[in-house]
């Protein structure tokens, strides 16, 4: 069949940018083959994401404020989408797929009774001509799953024949694994792990720790702050005794729990502590949280994507956690083909292809649905609406196929 273009648009948990990946998606077979043709990561504006950060869980909004962000985040993703298409795609993009970005995941007892991306497609459908597949998440959660993590339907397809029991980790905002298999034949299994990067932006964008640091940083860019400082062991106790560590997987989470308020309430049981000793305790809960997730699996290789793998002392820490030289390998997804800044976009882009042709986007055991279910909603693009044929069977495989051809990976 032939090859369809798609480009992914995501912003994680973090909301610090909007990844835009293209790439060439074409079936041989039972194989989808996934060529890159490269990544434009464009920040939010300094407003936009202040207004974002003003709006989100535990703060109080309005409808005037959600409505005005949804706009605006739209008309970004539909910016990210014309440049990634011009730039990337010749013009010649086929269908955009839109995460939208994530404000609310309503969660209690255990179970999702509903979740909130904005960023209103209709604005990417007229800027690109092109149709948008958005909403992806709301179908699984109305099937009876978590509505996360959505990638884990792409890396079982994708680490499907690697020996052993493979692990896809993604270390964005919040830190999410997709166990391949279960080492005793089961279906695969996937979950948040807790937080990824959620609660050391927090410590490092605290008022009083900005004011110590002279307001120089977002983020610990390169795990600067954690190699300068020292694991607080009681800190990290508290930490650890976290309820949602123990819960039963599948389970989701995000920063309607993990947020700068908790953050404080744990450290308020504790006098003023150094930022640089917070971070680095947060930076070893993360590491510890991950490895105690994937250890009860009989995990053989841990694959790492996201955010969290430019930082090299959550990674060093992470690989201790595992078992150092003689335990569970580390590994990042750029050794397998697929680059770690862009995975999660690349997935979506996969998400749309799906749901372009009919196809179903979720693993029922990954998610906790009822039934695998085609996601999303399809916003038509120019005159008309064309979508590729629909496909009778899903593809079992996803191969990465590097074209010498492909555009380098930006950011911008």
């Amino acid at each position: 069949m032939s090859a369809l273009r798609v480009i992914g648009l995501m912003s994680g948990t973090s909301y610090d940018a909007i990844d835009a990946a293209a790439a060439e998606l074409v079936l041989d077979g039972d194989t989808l083959v996934l060529t890159p043709l490269g990544l434009i990561s464009t920040a939010y504006d300094d407003d936009l994401r202040a207004a974002l950060a003003g709006a989100l869980p535990p703060a109080a909004t309005d409808l005037a404020t959600v409505c005005r962000l949804d706009t605006r985040i739209g008309q970004a993703f539909a910016a990210a989408a014309v440049r990634a298409d011009l730039e990337l795609c010749d013009g010649r993009a086929g269908l955009i797929a839109s995460h939208g970005q994530t404000v609310y995941h309503w969660t209690e007892a255990g179970r999702v009774h509903g979740t909130l991306q904005i960023g209103e497609p209709a604005w990417i459908a007229e800027a690109t001509g092109r149709p948008v597949v958005s909403g992806f998440r709301t179908r699984d959660v109305a099937a009876g799953g978590q509505g996360a993590p959505l990638v884990s339907v792409v890396d079982v397809m994708w680490l499907r024949g690697r020996p052993g029991v493979p692990v896809a980790l993604n270390l964005g905002g919040i830190g999410n694994v997709t166990v391949a298999s279960d080492g005793a034949g089961g279906g695969p299994l996937a979950f948040d792990t807790g937080p990824g990067n959620a609660l050391i932006d927090a410590a490092v964008q605290e008022p009083a720790a900005r004011e110590a640091l002279g307001g120089a940083y977002s983020m610990d860019v390169d795990g600067a702050l954690a190699a300068r400082g020292r694991v607080r062991p009681p800190l990290l106790r508290r930490l650890l005794d976290e309820p949602y560590y123990a819960r039963p997987a599948p389970k989701t989470t995000g920063k309607e729990l993990f947020h700068l308020p908790y953050l404080r309430a744990a450290l308020g049981a504790f006098g003023p502590l150094p930022v640089e000793d917070v971070v680095a305790t947060l930076t070893r809960l993360t590491a510890r949280t991950v490895a105690d997730a994937v250890r009860p699996f009989g995990a053989t290789e841990v694959i790492a994507s996201g955010g969290g793998t430019r930082n090299p002392v959550l990674m060093e820490w992470l690989r201790e956690e595992l078992g150092g030289g003689g335990g569970v390998p580390l590994r990042t997804s750029d050794e397998l083909g697929l680059p770690s800044d862009a995975k999660e976009a690349y997935a979506f882009a996969v998400l749309g292809w799906l749901t372009a042709h009919g196809l179903p986007g979720t693993v029922p055991s990954c998610t906790g649905a009822r039934r695998a279910s085609v996601l999303g909603s399809v916003t038509p693009g120019g005159p008309g609406l064309r979508l590729p044929e629909p496909l009778t069977s899903a593809p079992g495989r996803l191969t990465i196929h590097a074209n010498g051809n492909s555009r380098p990976f930006t950011a911008r």
